[in-house]
């Protein structure tokens, strides 16, 4: 998204407020539908006369078809911008950055540019490292000269432990932003003014007690759930829940799922159907904090 109106724009239109980019801070965020549901789930960094925003793919049509709706008006062009960036998942390669000219500091999203390369600080030391499609395959063979090539799976495994859920074709408008725990990892702003879904989220926030949040799960297992997958306990004898995210881990598999929190307490939860694959709660690596987290 570029032009003189992108930033006003874009206010209007999502969860994290704007006013907190620049080049050297980026942001987790969120489009939701006038009910609060997301639509789509980001990362987005400032950029030359605009910003670029990373989403699941399938989710790139149709939100820009949508967006366009409402761009009418401004001065700013939208644009599927796929093919002219290719995105790596790093980890303990500071020192590798630094010598592509990207000294990216330790703090979470953390952004420094140079020219048509930019890296964004993640949890646990972790990197995303945005590259220019003509400059990704120099790129890609420095990083396979210093480092250890692994499977994507090992990088959704660690955005699972770091609790960082997302938006996807089969999880769209499943959730309201605090059900995937986006404000308490910085996508969500209590501040900013008005956009669409603000009435719903701010009054969860403030005045709502929410039934159903994101929890971090383990399950012995072979194959993969799907994000949307359902989760069941005979608390209701129904569903409870949806998969957000999964990844095999050492011992099975790793999710994150969105559960209500009377089958939470209660435990007994499996998945797929009320006879199916157990899986156990594990620990989120931060707390939620209302209180802090309406300062942003």
């Amino acid at each position: 998204m570029r032009g003189p109106d992108a930033g006003k724009f874009l206010q209007g239109q999502i969860t994290c407020n704007i006013d907190y980019l620049s080049a050297s801070q980026s942001s987790l965020g969120a489009r939701c539908t006038p009910k609060g549901r997301m639509l789509s789930s980001f990362r987005i960094v400032r950029q030359s006369d605009g910003y670029l925003l990373a989403l699941a793919s399938e989710l790139v049509e149709s939100q820009l078809a949508d967006l366009k709706k409402y761009a009418v008006f401004s001065k700013v062009t939208l644009s599927d911008a796929s093919a002219e960036w290719v995105r790596f998942g790093i980890a303990a390669a500071d020192a590798l950055l630094a010598e592509l000219g990207l000294p990216l500091a330790p703090e979470t999203d953390a952004v420094v540019q140079q020219a048509d390369l930019l890296a964004v600080r993640l949890p646990g030391g972790r990197a995303e490292l945005w590259v220019s499609a003509e400059q990704a395959d120099s790129v890609l063979a420095r990083l396979r000269a210093n480092l250890e090539e692994v499977p994507l799976n090992q990088w959704l495994l660690a955005q699972i432990r770091a609790g960082i859920g997302q938006v996807t074709g089969n999880t769209r408008e499943l959730f309201i932003p605090q059900m995937i725990n986006l404000q308490a990892v910085g996508g969500v702003s209590f501040k900013k003014g008005c956009y669409t879904g603000q009435e719903i989220v701010a009054r969860m926030q403030y005045l709502g007690k929410l039934k159903r949040r994101l929890q971090r799960l383990e399950m012995s297992a072979t194959e993969l759930p799907q994000p949307g997958a359902e989760l069941f306990s005979p608390v209701h004898n129904s569903s409870v829940g949806e998969v957000v995210l999964a990844a095999n881990s050492e011992s099975g598999i790793e999710l994150l799922a969105v559960l209500q929190e009377d089958a939470v307490q209660d435990g007994r939860i499996t998945l797929n159907s009320t006879e199916g694959h157990p899986v156990k709660l594990l620990d989120l690596p931060y707390t939620l904090d209302s209180d802090r987290e309406i300062q942003r």
